[in-house]
């Protein structure tokens, strides 16, 4: 038990911090499973997926008043920009909701480090290619973002179904690609992630075929709340990063990070 609650704390800072940066948190987990133990409720699909709730109530710490359209100290038309803000969150979350479905049960069949490595390396050369352009934005606000933006950023974001992808990472990236600015971008992809992640935790829930014991159930509280205190962290400091720095640091990581995986399971497959 108390192996599982180390774990616990562990886990719930790797997904804290990977989450919400674009660096694909499923990378981190399998690695860190690999070297602390790839056994036990820590290792479960729930465990893994269910942890991100508290990721999420760290969205919605950081970005109550903005969230909220019955904020009292909104103006009417603040109110306003907030529905219409929430209504292009659940356009770009339509995509997911339907096509994420149709393959959950594939995507979690190919869950190995190939692919894994495969899509850190893929999407880490992606953002370098993208920043190099240095292209202006043109969405610097959320009221700035169309529907058919915000449906085509929802695109991309099906893309990372494929594990090693990264949500935030493909959200991102296609924001930028669309037009958006790296603050807008990032602060969408928050926001996109509290249906999108609420919905598959549900999901693993009801899915799930084993038997939770109380000693299960304090394990994963433990998990959450690391992980909302360390999201709390993660969010404050991207949101900071890219007001005045690009996404190209995040695209060497994942690529050096790719190559490690692929590193170590290799030398581990020969020893």
């Amino acid at each position: 038990m108390l192996f599982e609650i180390i774990k616990s704390v562990i886990l719930g800072v790797v997904e804290g911090i990977t989450e919400w940066l674009p660096i694909s948190s499923t990378g981190h987990m399998i690695l860190v499973n690999e070297f602390i133990g790839n056994e036990g409720f820590t290792a479960s699909d729930l465990f893994l997926y269910v942890i991100q709730l508290g990721a999420i109530l760290a969205v919605v710490t950081v970005f109550f008043r903005k969230l909220n359209p019955f904020a009292p100290s909104k103006t009417a038309e603040e109110k306003t920009d907030t529905w219409r803000m929430w209504f292009k969150v659940i356009a770009a979350c339509i995509p997911a909701a339907v096509i994420g479905l149709l393959f959950n049960d594939y995507m979690d069949m190919i869950e190995n480090w190939q692919v894994v490595s495969a899509m850190l390396i893929l999407y880490g050369i992606a953002f370098i290619v993208v920043e190099n352009r240095k292209k202006m934005p043109r969405v610097n606000g959320m009221d700035e973002m169309t529907y058919k933006t915000a449906l085509l950023i929802g695109l991309f974001q099906v893309l990372s179904i494929v594990p090693g992808t990264s949500r935030s990472g493909a959200t991102i990236l296609g924001a930028v690609i669309l037009g958006c600015s790296r603050e807008t971008a990032a602060e969408f992809s928050f926001f996109l992630a509290i249906p999108v992640m609420f919905g598959v935790s549900l999901l693993k829930i009801a899915t799930y075929d084993g038997a939770l014991a109380g000693g299960d159930i304090a394990v994963l509280l433990i998990g959450m709340a690391v992980a909302y205190a360390v999201s709390l962290a993660s969010i404050r400091f991207l949101m900071n990063y890219v007001r005045r720095h690009d996404f190209k640091a995040f695209g060497w990581y994942r690529i050096a990070l790719g190559a490690a995986v692929i590193l170590y399971f290799t030398v581990k497959t020969v020893l």
